[in-house]
């Protein structure tokens, strides 16, 4: 593969050398089953799992780290979590709220959940995709057992106010969920008046196929997995023990160089979002008015043709929206739910910095798209 210029961390993130170098020995040397409490290597690998497991819970605020249940990812987690809960309350009713820019993991279960019988209020936002506290405190009812927001959106970067989502849904004695998986790392994130929190090890220079629940104490669930009864009966399976090292480093990591990336994804997605405006092209960059994640920008170019944008800038490693919506070429939900007319939401970028971005490739990748639309323009013209 030649060499390219990589801007789609939110979909994924390489692995920090720091963190593969953690996690090797626990593929040769250190490759006992945590549940082999007979012997020192179970001993061995029970102890870096619950080492994780408190590295997890630190970043998170967490106090309790036994609060944490190791996934395969966020998605498990939300399936876990929403079914999970919506079972364990049944009694008290059949009413879930969530939000219309979700991730489609959020939406796909609340959809699930419909066709058997469940009310799910879709939540609107508005043209910077922030929902309206007011309709939320109107759409809670006596039958509500579970309200899902998402922290950060994955598209746009935009940012929700957990703080006064989670102290309204308290104040009527509801769940609260939030799927923070794009939050940690760039934002400081506490559980505190939340619930249950989902994340995942791969958007955080953390491996694929792991990811971490918080479940706080009180929070009843039904599993989504039955078997061995690791992670005290909440999730069970042999542990992958690498994945979970890794996810423990990366998240230790992220906790303590969070002010320094931070600093150094905005100043160089401003320099990117301004280099384009200054061009003087036809841009529109989505949620810029709202609070927004410092490394993601979503960027649409009216009157262009995106596929032939990506087609003549090859080099470019860019998003169009979610990763997880890869193959479809339907206009951003999350876009339309911000108002985004469908042909202008089809011609968008989601562009996404990392640890790793430079101000070498940023000033590159600005001139490619600048001038890849330049080119299109004239041969519209």
């Amino acid at each position: 593969m030649s060499a390219a210029i990589y801007l789609d961390y939110n979909a994924t993130t390489p692995v920090d050398p720091r963190v593969m170098e953690k996690m090797l020995p626990y593929f040769t040397e250190h490759y006992g089953n945590p549940s082999s409490h007979a012997h020192m290597y179970g001993w061995v690998a029970n102890a870096a799992v619950e080492r994780a497991r408190s590295e997890v819970a630190e970043c998170i605020g967490a106090s309790r780290p036994n609060e944490i249940i190791f996934t395969s990812g966020a998605t498990e987690g939300i399936n876990t979590a929403i079914k999970g809960v919506a079972e364990a309350y049944s009694r008290r009713g059949h009413h879930i709220v969530t939000v219309q820019t979700e991730h489609s993991a959020v939406t796909h279960v609340c959809q699930y959940l419909e066709r058997r019988g469940w009310r799910v209020t879709y939540l609107p936002v508005d043209s910077n995709g922030i929902l309206c506290l007011d309709e939320l405190k109107n759409s809670l009812t006596e039958e509500t057992v579970l309200v899902c927001v998402m922290w950060a959106n994955n598209e746009t970067g935009v940012i929700q106010p957990i703080t006064e989502v989670s102290e309204l849904v308290q104040e009527r004695g509801i769940p609260f969920m939030t799927d923070a998986t794009q939050a940690i790392g760039k934002l400081p994130v506490s559980v505190e008046g939340i619930d249950v929190l989902v994340c995942s090890g791969h958007k955080v220079y953390g491996p694929k196929g792991i990811g971490a629940m918080f479940v706080r104490g009180r929070m009843r669930y039904s599993p989504l997995i039955d078997g061995g009864g690791q992670e005290r009966g909440q999730r069970s399976g042999t542990h992958n023990v690498p994945g979970i090292v890794g996810m423990g480093e990366a998240f230790r990591l992220a906790k303590l160089e969070i002010e320094r990336d931070n600093f150094h994804l905005s100043v160089l997605r401003d320099r990117f979002e301004q280099s384009l405006i200054e061009a003087g092209i036809e841009v529109r960059i989505h949620g810029i008015e709202a609070k927004r994640l410092p490394q993601t920008s979503s960027i649409s170019f009216p009157n262009l043709n995106i596929e032939r944008l990506l087609l003549s800038i090859r080099t470019l490693a860019v998003g169009t929206g979610s990763a997880c919506g890869a193959g479809q070429r339907m206009p951003s939900s999350v876009l339309s739910a911000m108002g985004v007319e469908a042909e202008v939401a089809g011609q968008t970028l989601r562009i996404s910095l990392g640890r790793p971005t430079t101000q070498e490739e940023i000033i590159e990748a600005s001139e490619l798209i600048i001038n890849a639309v330049n080119r299109l323009y004239t041969k519209a013209a």
